[in-house]
This record gives C-alpha cells, structure tokens and sequence, in this order.
C-alpha cells in the first residue's frame, strides 16, 4: 500500500500520511508523493482547501529513526546511504523542503488535522499548515535534539513566528513534549477539539470555507502572508488591488445580495 494516500473530493484535496506501522515517519516514497501532491493542490482550479492528516494512532513522528540508525540517512532510501555533508544538505532540499516551499506557493487553506502525536519534522509539517486542528488527547515536541539532530525541515523559521523566540528556544533546545491545551496556549494550535468530534468538526470546518467565495479566500491568504514582509503602505497597495479585482466578480454581487436580502449567500 501507498506511503502517502491522495483524494480529491470536489472541492476538497486531502493528503493522509500512510506508514501508520512507522507511526507515519517519512519515507522517500512518501516525501515524493507528498510532493506531487502539493503540486496537483497548487495548480488546480477545482481544489479550494486542502486537508493533511495522517492514519493510524497519531499524526506524524517526523524522520524514521530507525532508517537513521541502519545508515540510511533521513529516509527509508538507499540514496541517502552516504558519507557527506553536501549530500546530506542535497538529499534534505530536494525532498523535505521542497514541502514548505511548494506549501508557500499554495494560496489555498491547507489545514492539519492532528490526533495522538506529532513529534519532530511531523510537528513542524503541521505547523506548516494554516490552521492546526488537534485531538485533545495529542501530544507535540520539536523532539530533534533527543536525536541530536537540528530542525532541516523549517521548524526553525515557523516555531519563533508561532510562539516567539525565546519560547521556540525552549521548545526546540529541550524537546519537551506538549499536550494540546499547552499547545493551544502558547498558540501553536488553533483548536482542540474532543477526541471523538475530530473528524466531524474538521469537516464541518473545511466544507465552511470551501463553500465561500474561492478568490476572496485566496486572496486573504496572500495578504496575510505578504504582510508579513511588507511595508505598512505596501501593504494598503497589495490589499486595495486585491479588493478593486474581487469586487468585480459574481460572488461580490451575490455577497451583496444576501447579505441585503437577509438570505445565506451561495457562492459559485
């Protein structure tokens, strides 16, 4: 069976982690089609949001230890079987960080779904995410110096702007393991929810926004990214392009409509 499982249902993609015997640690097959996947997600015009989880008993371990200690590098691949340094780097830019890179490209709602555990690379891959949907019973740790490994994936760049530095630095120089409620305090998740209302809730969820209007979201999305990079008046630039373009689409007029009609608005 798949590594990594890919669905398109209407509007909604979803990308299910699926070594779930390795507590949905990575492998190269799964890096790839996770990569392929995000592409599909970026270049569609069907798909408006995207769902990441993963099968079995939690959510991601991140790197397969186990392939690390057999000498196989950061995967389950031959490939990696390799002395140097400079292969080492390669091997994580050609596959891991190509996900944050294709996931920054991606205008889209991306939303993780997040039950029993997410440690490492697996933590930082839902951190990748928009929104982080957690099971209450999860728990979550920047595990990598357990390893004696640094954050390749990108752990370094999202955890600080997430938490802060100091609280990034203690998370990541310790790897102390978190439960959700800690988590959502220290804003690194944006809902816990029951256990038993996971599923139901992030469906609930993602059917809203995949339901409203696609260019409006989309463009949100962007702004709220770009900002982050941007001037104050860049800023008011970008967003005000963004609202002479939306308002001259269908589901402004229907927006409108609605709301003046007192009615639930549908949008195309």
């Amino acid at each position: 069976m798949s590594d990594l499982l890919f669905e398109v249902n209407g509007p909604i993609a979803t990308i299910t982690l699926n070594r779930p015997q390795s507590m949905n640690a990575f492998s190269e097959e799964m890096i790839l089609k996770w990569i392929d996947s995000l592409e599909k997600v970026r270049d569609s015009d069907e798909i408006r949001v995207c769902l990441v989880k993963g099968n079995g008993k939690g959510f991601c371990a991140g790197g397969d230890i186990k392939a690390m200690n057999a000498g196989k590098g950061f995967f389950e691949s031959k490939e990696d079987v390799t002395s140097t340094a400079l292969a080492r780097k390669n091997s994580l830019w050609k596959k891991v960080q190509r996900v944050p890179l294709l996931l920054e490209e991606i205008d889209k709602p991306v939303i993780a779904q997040v039950h029993g555990f997410a440690f490492g690379a697996g933590l930082d891959m839902a951190l990748m995410c928009d929104i982080r949907i957690v099971a209450e019973s999860t728990k979550l740790s920047e595990s990598y110096v357990n390893a004696g490994i640094v954050p390749g994936d990108g752990g370094a760049y999202y955890l600080p702007r997430l938490v802060g530095v100091d609280q990034a630095l203690d998370l990541l120089w310790t790897g102390r393991v978190l439960t959700a409620k800690e988590a959502k305090e220290k804003g690194l998740v944006t809902f816990v929810v029951p256990d038993e209302e996971l599923e139901r809730f992030t469906l609930d969820y993602i059917e809203k926004i995949a339901n409203g209007p696609a260019a409006v979201i989309q463009f949100m999305k962007r702004a709220v990214y770009q900002s982050q990079k941007m001037s104050l008046r860049s800023s008011l630039d970008y967003i005000s392009s963004a609202m002479g373009i939306v308002t001259e689409l269908p589901d402004y007029q229907e927006g409108v409509s609605a709301i003046v009609g007192k009615r639930k608005a549908t949008f195309n």
